[in-house]
């Protein structure tokens, strides 16, 4: 039998247990986050100006502030471990690639904004911090080529009828007339009902400016055979959002009934399933019947109650 002794004795060890255990996760929350070099390294495309500091502060409101707090303001959420201060030199001391990394990527109770903001979006956001930092000096990511606009490139998607390929030209301004973009790596989507489907490897413009793609022949398009195809860079820090949707008739004539078009559950009354039907209207006579069924048995009741009174069998 355990003693009031030993019960405080033990409660001691699970304290201490308890302790130790959260001071361990505390530490391993608290250890440095470390960006990959390569990602720490990578830098925006647009210079950070008035209009997007202020963009990026909408965004930091709608996105972070419920966290973070206000920069400046050490007001962040009490959080283990409570959020660093935008404005802190724990936060500025990030590089601008790091700071990108950590928005996208995120990590432990910071959550991953890569399907929530666009890569330009981030950048936007970026700009709002820097803002806060008085020794910062931007530095703008290489371009492509001397003279070319990274803000400016294009994407034109036809089809090869030569090589039976998709092709794309990715061009951009240089000192006023377009040029080719070389080297840039490209991903191509065909549109389904449910997503994007990659078709074919991403494959890079050569010196023309220029990347073909493989189509499978196999792939369903509309009646006619149309296609929606999407083609985007596969570098947005780089290009941005840049993309381009064109409709090449180059797939297989493929009927689909829309979905109205059969008697389902989510189509109108007119095209309302028989089974349906049949078991609604069989219900409606099933409870119209049990009334009349009732109404006829109070009834009867009624009569029997009025033959059997002494009373009116008297008069």
């Amino acid at each position: 039998m355990l003693t009031r002794k030993m019960i405080d004795k033990l409660m001691k060890r699970i304290y201490l247990l308890l302790f130790v255990l959260s001071s361990c996760a505390l530490a391993v929350s608290a250890q440095e986050w470390i960006v990959p070099a390569e990602n720490g390294a990578k830098l925006s495309t647009f210079a950070f100006t008035d209009s997007t500091r202020t963009a990026g502060g909408n965004l930091f409101n709608l996105n972070c502030k419920s966290c973070h707090g206000d920069p400046g303001k050490n007001n962040a959420v009490k959080l283990v471990p409570p959020p660093p201060d935008p404005a802190s030199l724990q936060m500025q001391k990030n590089s601008d690639g790091a700071f990108f990394y950590k928005v996208s990527v995120g990590r432990g109770l910071m959550p991953s904004f890569k399907n929530t903001l666009s890569a330009t979006d981030t950048w936007k956001i970026i700009s709002y911090l820097r803002g806060f930092n008085d020794k910062y000096v931007q530095v703008l990511a290489k371009q492509l080529a001397p003279g070319i606009s990274l803000e400016q490139v294009t994407l034109l998607l036809t089809w090869n009828k030569e090589k039976k390929q998709v092709q794309v030209a990715v061009s951009s301004l240089k000192e006023g007339t377009r040029q080719p973009v070389a080297g840039a790596e490209l991903k191509l989507f065909a549109q389904r009902y449910f997503g994007n489907l990659q078709v074919d490897e991403a494959r890079a413009t050569d010196s023309q400016g220029v990347a073909l793609f493989n189509f499978p022949a196999t792939l369903p398009g509309d009646s006619t055979g149309m296609v929606q195809l999407l083609v985007k860079p596969t570098d947005e820090t780089a290009f941005g959002e840049t993309k381009t949707l064109a409709a090449l008739e180059i797939g297989v004539p493929t009927y689909r009934p829309p979905l109205n078009e059969h008697r389902a559950l989510w189509n109108v009354n007119q095209k309302t399933p028989i089974w349906l039907l049949l078991t609604y209207v069989f219900s409606v006579l099933t409870v119209w019947a049990l009334i009349v069924y009732v109404m006829l048995q109070l009834r009867l009741l009624f009569k029997s109650g009025e033959e059997n009174d002494p009373d009116k069998q008297n008069i």
